[in-house]
């Protein structure tokens, strides 16, 4: 992407810089909102359990809307998706924050209360409708970007979502500590308008949107399963993404309240902002050198890599310990992230994209809120007890050392090593050996089409 561009390209070029940098602060916004619910929650009722579920049933619902999602994309223009986003994100958190001037704070934080569990929705609904920009995001990089820059461009994505959750991560932590829940929702309502209205000064020179009239509903999803299926390997790769995720969904329910134990909410807010460097400087390394001639490998051992690091970043209850893997694994993810997106760009067509895009977030979102349900529940009233007792403790004090949240660090470690297997293991299989295969024909295919 750094090569000198024809006029055209150069306008694409420029409009996919506006479309990245209006989606990233369409992401912090929402992030930063559903942190705060997230960070407010525990701290006012120190329940692993309410904070796991939260971040499961964000999962959950990214599951449910994902292949739906995938068929707005392709069925209506990016633009108009993206709007229709914006527009859904200020209504749902215009409800969050009547609900909290109207609703008893007390009411709110009952988790035995229909109230708690109403606005928790509503905060929700709105930050999980961000992810349909996301996918129109994906689909505009094989839109406005050459097939050679695609990797770059993913790059490019992974580190100004990087800023994002710097950003997010510190202003949501401040933001609880020091102004409260009430002007949180505040500040969120008030800079999605102001995204809004910079989108709709963004034009983006689509092709026209060729519908199938006999396709409708199921029929638009069931296209989206055909298109997956289509390419030889690229299922598999999903699945394995999926099962990836199980261990992804421990990390979620049980990150917030291990940094919560380690910092105050200030200080963990400034972690999570520290660490996230760790994205910029990996998506900035995508965005220099590409993912390799084979991204599929390249993902595979970077999974293997992250969990590694999830195996041994709580192994001590020490503070920098913490940091520093976590770190390490923002570093990692971008080309993660980016590696699939890549394939993705190459191997299937762009009036189906939205669709595999859409279809691949169903499925892999599907498979976090399973562990994040499981999880939350068995260490709240198993695990974390039972390594604070004298038998738990003197079992693995060798292994995890002593602390409040060992029972939390006992969970990583086997999830890190679940990780590991499944990274390495996913090499040995028939599957990533036809998906490298289909990669490498698709840029054969572009490279001839550029040269004539």
């Amino acid at each position: 992407m750094g090569t000198k561009l024809a006029p055209t390209a150069q306008r694409r070029h420029r409009t996919f810089l506006h479309v990245l940098v209006n989606t990233a602060f369409a992401n912090i916004i929402t992030s930063y909102l559903w942190f705060a619910l997230t960070f407010w929650v525990y701290l006012e009722t120190r329940s692993v359990l309410a904070t796991g579920l939260i971040g499961g049933a964000y999962m959950l619902l990214v599951a449910v809307f994902g292949l739906f999602f995938g068929v707005l994309v392709d069925r209506y223009r990016k633009h108009a998706v993206m709007l229709g986003s914006t527009l859904s994100s200020v209504a749902f958190f215009g409800i969050a924050g009547v609900m909290f001037l109207l609703i008893p704070e007390s009411q709110l934080l009952s988790l035995s209360g229909p109230w708690f569990w109403v606005f928790a929705l509503v905060v929700l609904v709105g930050a999980v409708i961000e992810q349909l920009r996301n996918i129109a995001l994906s689909t505009t990089v094989t839109l406005l970007v050459p097939p050679d820059d695609r990797a770059k461009a993913n790059g490019l994505v992974g580190a100004v979502q990087g800023l994002a959750f710097l950003v997010t991560s510190v202003l949501s932590g401040l933001s609880v500590g020091m102004l409260g829940m009430g002007w949180t929702i505040a500040i969120a309502l008030g800079a999605s308008v102001a995204v809004l209205v910079h989108l709709l000064t963004i034009s983006i020179a689509e092709p026209s949107v060729v519908r199938d009239e006999d396709r409708a509903g199921l029929a638009e999803m069931r296209a989206g399963i055909a298109a997956v299926r289509a390419t030889s390997g690229l299922f598999a790769l999903i699945l394995f993404t999926t099962f990836n995720n199980l261990a992804g969904g421990v990390f979620m329910a049980l990150m917030d309240p291990y940094g919560l134990t380690l910092f105050s909410v200030e200080m963990w807010g400034v972690v999570l902002g520290i660490t996230a460097t760790g994205f910029l400087i990996g998506g900035g390394l995508v965005a220099k050198f590409g993912l390799g001639a084979n991204p599929i490998r390249t993902l595979l051992i970077l999974v293997a890599m992250t969990g590694a690091v999830g195996a041994t970043f709580a192994v001590r209850e020490w503070g920098w310990l913490f940091v520093v893997g976590i770190w390490i694994f923002m570093i990692l993810m971008p080309a993660v992230e980016a590696a699939e997106q890549t394939v993705i760009q190459r191997v299937v067509p762009l009036k189906t994209q939205g669709r595999v895009f859409g279809f691949a977030m169903t499925f892999e979102a599907a498979a976090a809120p399973v562990t994040a349900f499981m999880i939350a529940p068995l260490a709240e009233f198993w695990i974390i007890p039972y390594m604070a007792s004298p038998s738990g403790v003197q079992r693995w004090e060798w292994l995890l050392g002593t602390g409040e949240a060992r029972g939390i660090a006992l969970v990583f470690l086997v999830s890190g090593l679940v990780t590991i297997g499944l990274g390495l293991g996913a090499l040995c299989t028939r599957s990533y050996g036809k998906l490298s295969r289909a990669y490498a024909a698709a840029v054969s295919t572009d490279d001839a089409e550029a040269a004539n």
